[in-house]
């Protein structure tokens, strides 16, 4: 059976002082910011995913976005270097709880650069955003610890948005589903659904075709429910200011050994 955990990481009291790069800096309520992600683990809980905390880290504004400091695939971590210098210490509780939890953990090492949010798996696809966080040697790294797994590593450009996950997600038949516009080339994606509403591109799969998805994009929430989905939307409001989505708020670990 697949494993059902996620982890998760609590806001710092210095969210507000988050790195933004493609959008203009608005005031965060870090009161609001705590309940919302209250509020998110426990639509993980409500669906059958058993949340597990990693230690705070409180003087890292960006530590909620949890995402970013690991790719999984199957049981194997690969430990990130974000491309943001001030982001580095954020990995080390991440470190410490996945190997807690029996995964085997690689890491990427100098001079490459990698975050979580630029990797989109598809089964044994890994799409791999090249941009801004993620450098060339990064990609090299990422390819070496998953292909003897199995893996297909396909990189994606990326320039119009933070990370490949802030332009595309899938669904849980595997379309690919994005915003037209921060799309630089969706022809590189096997079946491409464009959303109307940017937040609407951003969704994890809860199960049971179940999927988590933001409160900003109402519009898109009715197309997925026509396709026979079954929206579970969120408020991440505060979190949208600073550049992040449903996503990036955790790390699903499915395929943990028993």
């Amino acid at each position: 059976m697949p494993s059902r955990k996620a982890l998760v990481r609590r806001p710092s009291p210095r969210l507000a002082e988050g790195l933004v790069t493609h959008v203009e800096r608005r005031p965060v309520d870090a009161a609001a910011a705590l309940a919302q992600w209250e509020a998110y683990v426990a639509a993980l809980r409500e669906h059958g995913w058993e949340t597990v905390e990693t230690a705070p880290a409180d003087d890292c504004p960006d530590g909620v976005f949890v995402e970013d400091t690991v790719v999984m695939f199957r049981n194997v971590a690969l430990i990130s270097r974000p491309g943001a210098e001030s982001r580095r210490p954020e990995t080390t509780a991440v470190e410490e709880t996945l190997a807690r939890l029996g995964c085997s953990v690689n890491w990427v090492w100098p001079p490459g650069t990698l975050e979580g949010g630029d990797v989109l798996k598809i089964g044994d696809t890994v799409y791999v955003g090249r941009g801004g966080r993620t450098n060339a040697a990064g990609v090299q790294q990422l390819r070496a610890a998953f292909e003897p797994l199995g893996a297909r590593v396909v990189p994606v450009p990326v320039s119009k948005v933070l990370h490949l996950k802030s332009a595309v997600t899938a669904l849980p038949d595997g379309t690919v589903i994005g915003y037209g516009p921060l799309v630089e080339q969706p022809s590189l994606f096997p079946r491409f659904l464009p959303v109307p509403e940017e937040p609407g591109a951003h969704v994890v799969l809860l199960g049971g075709g179940k999927l988590l998805m933001a409160a900003s994009a109402p519009k898109t929430a009715e197309l997925f429910a026509d396709l026979g989905y079954d929206p579970v939307q969120v408020d991440i409001s505060e979190f949208e200011k600073l550049e992040g989505c449903v996503t990036c708020l955790s790390v699903r670990l499915r395929d943990l050994q028993a």
